[in-house]
């Protein structure tokens, strides 16, 4: 299990959002699977984290947890680009897409990904 910077706190939980669980068992599937070794992994993830703005010093461990688990993304973004699995513009546009069923789905409702196909209409 990866440490998260800026947390201490021992009972504090790795992962505060259902996404970064997914995330990082994606990451360790395509690991073992052979898209790249964790020498590289480790290497890549550090210079993101460096090239990331950083926190506050108050900033909180979900805060934390969301700033570490946004580079580990960007990390996995950049080999899955690298091998040709998917390409930078698909996945900003898978994104947004995203985004926009996020928006246009009530709370507390599960959030579906065909609500965000449609691009808004421009006036």
């Amino acid at each position: 299990m990866p440490r998260i910077p800026g947390l201490s706190d021992a009972t504090e939980p790795h992962f505060h959002a259902p996404w970064q669980a997914r995330l990082f068992a994606l990451t360790l599937s395509l690991q073992q699977g052979g898209l790249f070794d964790w020498p590289d992994w480790t290497g890549r993830l550090a210079t993101h984290l460096r090239m990331a703005v950083q926190l506050p010093s108050d900033a909180s461990g979900a805060e934390h947890a969301a700033h570490y688990y946004t580079a580990w993304m960007r990390t996995l973004e950049q080999f899955l680009e690298e091998a040709g699995t998917a390409e930078h513009g698909r996945i900003e546009e898978m994104a947004e897409s995203w985004k926009r069923a996020a928006r246009a789905t009530p709370h507390g409702q599960p959030i579906l990904h065909e609500n965000g196909l449609a691009a808004p209409s421009k006036r």
